[in-house]
């Protein structure tokens, strides 16, 4: 399935960048706040272990996160939870690093050959295979602008980010309601990186989202203020929308 290539193509990718970071790199503060880059490779680390677990119903890292890692965090909100986690097991990049190679590896091998029917819980909604991956996708994404961005490594956008932007656009309710905002359909018309146009929602949805693709997941990622991205909102929900665009469920 393609998004399972895809995701193995981004772990590729981001593999070759930590593979000629130095010493001082690693160690140096990401855009993640109180996170080193290495850090920030463990928090990845740990959740696609936690996607191994949660999919095969394995005893899994106890994160206080995912479905399958916590079903006791109580008040603990899911950033103070992965904070903790990743305080709990910090390491230097000599530990990190193989641990990542080796989990995110596990988790495309469990994803694929998982039921693409079943649903397993992550975080806050049950996900089928398909779209775990698609997070999963996300995830590294927007963690690699946290690393690359300070270290002045190019990132450039892929076509990749078309999964990212389906995500958005389909995690979109669950937004609203977070946000205590009434929904509305809104379409959303981007322009990929390759100067292709990608569309998602009804067309004849009276909200509209529309701009580069890039700026539209950045802004979903968290990376980038809506007011600051000069994507086009239009519509009685166009201008909520693109506040409370998200690419993740948390």
């Amino acid at each position: 399935m393609e998004i399972f290539d895809d995701l193995e193509a981004e772990y590729d990718r981001l593999d070759g960048i930590f593979a000629e970071l130095s010493e001082a790199e690693w160690l140096s503060p990401s855009d993640a706040a109180g996170w080193r880059v290495v850090d920030v490779l463990l928090h990845l680390a740990q959740t696609e272990e936690a996607v191994e677990a949660t999919v095969t119903g394995a005893p899994g890292p106890s994160s206080g996160v995912a479905g399958v890692a916590a079903p006791d965090r109580g008040a603990v909100s899911v950033d103070e939870a992965v904070d903790r986690w990743v305080a709990a097991e910090r390491a230097g990049p000599e530990v990190v690093y193989p641990r990542w190679q080796a989990a995110r590896r596990r988790s495309v091998d469990v994803l694929r050959g998982a039921d693409p029917d079943r649903a397993s819980q992550w975080a806050s909604a049950p996900l089928r295979p398909a779209t775990m991956a698609t997070t999963r996708l996300a995830e590294h994404w927007a963690h690699a602008l946290d690393i690359v961005g300070p270290l002045s490594i190019p990132y450039p956008d892929t076509a990749r980010l078309r999964h990212i932007a389906w995500l958005a656009h389909r995690s979109l309710p669950y937004a609203f309601t977070v946000a205590g905002e009434q929904a509305g359909p809104v379409r959303v018309e981007l322009t990929g990186p390759d100067g292709a146009t990608w569309r998602f929602g009804p067309a004849d949805a009276p909200s509209a989202i529309s701009g580069p693709a890039g700026v539209f997941c950045r802004v979903g990622a968290q990376r980038l203020a809506p007011e600051e991205s000069g994507l086009t909102a239009t519509g009685p929900h166009g201008a909520t929308a693109l506040r409370v665009l998200r690419n993740y469920a948390a």
